[in-house]
């Protein structure tokens, strides 16, 4: 297959401040590629670096070192010409809200070179796209904030680029409207356009990806199609045990000790551990919990799935 984005030992370190006279380290040497006509999804926490990286590859931040190429041209040498190839759907909605839905939409086409009925066509085009035709003369101000990113896609959409970046699209909005935004990636694909998408939901990357990298800290700490990423830590269980608030900690030490068990980590007051024989090690952690005065309230297991490789190298849940 062949490459639409290249990212070489990309690197973004904040300006010092009182509070971090060292700076702030955003992004840490990221190297990938994403081939054309793949859905590609960034999966890590809330402040994993993911709208960094976006932002860097469209042209909105300068990188401190190392560079992109998207469509075979440089993000630092040759913006302009990547900047025709990419449209962004930013993770806050960046739309007039005193304008309607059309003249937004209107407004930012021709910002991209589209005027007369090449782009009134594309317009209604991607307002039947995003199923709002029928609200297109209403205010920004009066739609929902699911509408709202349904309008920011119809904007992105608007010059028909090779390569859409989706910054976290779903943030905040409605199951119907989330729906609709992640049958619309499907179909953009479907359609032959390149999606990077960006989410900190692992069910949303299991769903749309044809592969994944997960980012923490700004790094890349792994990256491949999910089967790959689940082999990563071969047939693990991941077990949910929930207990009296106040003695989770201390019955975490004691499960860490229970043969069978690779790593446990706290979350929401729930023990969660990860094995590799899980539902052999089950009736051995329950024994031990038992004869130390910390009886499971409930207990369930969960197949592997990407949260499980997150926190499998990371320690900790994908949703810190």
């Amino acid at each position: 297959m062949t490459s639409i984005v290249e990212i070489h030992d990309l690197v973004k370190r904040f300006a010092p401040t009182p509070e971090k006279p060292e700076g702030t380290l955003a992004v840490a040497g990221i190297s990938m590629k994403v081939e054309e006509g793949e859905i590609f999804s960034f999966l890590g926490p809330n402040g994993a670096g993911k709208t960094t990286t976006i932002s860097m590859m469209s042209g909105l931040l300068a990188p401190t070192s190392g560079d992109v190429s998207i469509g075979g041209f440089s993000i630092t040498k040759q913006p302009l010409e990547v900047k025709r190839l990419i449209g962004v759907v930013p993770q806050e909605i960046a739309l007039y809200p005193e304008l309607s839905a059309r003249r937004n939409i209107e407004f930012f086409g021709r910002l991209y070179g589209l005027e007369g009925k090449e782009l009134s066509a594309r317009c209604d085009e991607v307002l039947d796209f995003v199923g709002l035709r029928d609200r297109q003369k209403e205010r920004i101000d009066t739609f929902s904030g699911g509408m709202k990113r349904r309008v920011n896609i119809a904007v992105g959409l608007m010059h028909r680029p090779k390569l859409v970046f989706m910054d976290e699209p779903t943030v905040g909005v409605d199951p119907q409207s989330r729906r609709n935004i992640l049958d619309a990636v499907k179909l953009l694909n479907e359609q032959g356009m390149t999606v990077l998408y960006t989410t900190h939901y692992m069910e949303e990357a299991e769903e749309l990806s044809n592969r994944v990298a997960i980012i923490d800290h700004g790094k890349i700490i792994g990256i491949g199609k999910q089967i790959e990423l689940l082999q990563q830590i071969g047939e693990k269980d991941r077990l949910l045990i929930k207990l009296n608030p106040e003695t989770t900690a201390q019955a975490a030490e004691v499960a860490q000790k229970v043969k069978g068990v690779d790593k446990v980590n706290i979350e929401d007051g729930k023990l969660e551990i990860l094995s590799s024989a899980g539902r052999r090690t089950l009736p051995l952690i329950i024994t031990e919990l038992d004869d130390a005065g910390y009886p499971p309230l409930s207990i369930e297991i969960v197949e592997p799935n990407l949260e499980t490789v997150f926190l499998h190298l990371t320690g900790r849940a994908l949703r810190d």
